[in-house]
């Protein structure tokens, strides 16, 4: 690593403003498209896919540009220790402010199952205000009718969710081997398993859209089927678009392999990339656990 005695600043960046306008503009295409798929005459004209699409293209700029201009800096030296504690800092900051975000989903989900489900069942409610509200209510979860009167069905724990654990699980062996392989700077052994990861990331995604053409098709769950495909689709939806980030980062940390990029001494955006990977991967665990199993 270049201990440079001074701490390099960075020049001003486009990036970010692009990088906020791209968020912005992704979540305003996705909650557009979500809600005028609920209603027919809307989606006729929608606007919510393309302005989706756009947002998605931009984050793709921006994260393209901005990998850029950091690996040119890193190459030139001017990635110091005191910048090099920064960006472990700001990864580590970065990277529980993703934990609070899946907290408030699970926070959800924990409120659905444990307050609001047995409190329609009349649990502690002493003015038997349920029997006005949804008379023949059952406390069970998951909750199979909507109040509409649709009957759906839940997603098994035992199928492919569970085959999806065993490939999440793995990955993070593979990225750690991949981890000792740099350090003992065994470039064969480090892009093998890294590739296995890229590999394994790929064939989660694939299997999980996979699940999700099950659950549209065959068990009748949607995002507007009750609470607890809303809740199902919101946390495994989420999940599933940190693996796509994920899964990209790991591609260009191969490529910047191949390319002959790291040291044994120097791969903080390898480690940082390590760290996130192992975050979705005990997320999953989480959500398998709570969402699928109990």
């Amino acid at each position: 690593m270049n201990h440079a005695p001074r701490y390099y600043v960075p020049h001003g960046s486009i990036w970010p403003i692009i990088g906020s306008v791209a968020l912005f503009t992704t979540a305003f295409g996705a909650v557009s498209l979500i809600h005028q798929s609920t209603d027919k005459v809307a989606a006729e004209g929608s606007y919510g896919a393309p302005v989706l699409f756009v947002g998605l293209a931009l984050i793709a700029f921006m994260m393209i540009g901005w990998f850029s201009t950091v690996i040119r800096e890193n190459l030139k030296g001017m990635v110091s220790g005191l910048l090099d504690r920064s960006f472990r800092m700001g990864m580590a900051w970065f990277i529980i402010s993703e934990v609070m975000f899946f907290a408030a989903f699970f926070g959800a989900l924990f409120y659905a199952r444990i307050i609001s489900v047995p409190w329609l069942a009349g649990a502690g409610n002493n003015l038997d205000t349920h029997l006005l509200l949804w008379p023949d209510f059952a406390d069970t979860w998951p909750l199979f009718r909507t109040p509409g009167g649709t009957m759906t069905q839940s997603m098994g724990a035992w199928g492919l969710p569970f085959v999806n654990t065993v490939i999440l699980v793995t990955s993070s062996l593979t990225v750690t081997f991949a981890h000792w392989g740099l350090k003992k700077n065994r470039r064969a052994r480090l892009a093998l398993w890294l590739f296995l990861t890229v590999v394994l990331g790929a064939t989660f995604l694939t299997l999980q859209v996979v699940e999700y053409v099950h659950a549209f098709e065959e068990l009748g769950l949607s995002l507007g089927s009750g609470i607890y495909g809303s809740t199902f689709f919101m946390l495994t939806g989420f999940h599933g678009a940190h693996v796509t980030l994920g899964t990209i980062m790991l591609t260009i940390m191969l490529l910047r392999v191949f390319r002959g990029h790291f040291t044994p001494d120097n791969h903080f955006a390898f480690e940082a990339t390590s760290w996130y990977w192992h975050f979705v991967d005990v997320v999953w665990l989480f959500l398998f656990t709570f969402v699928y199993w109990f």
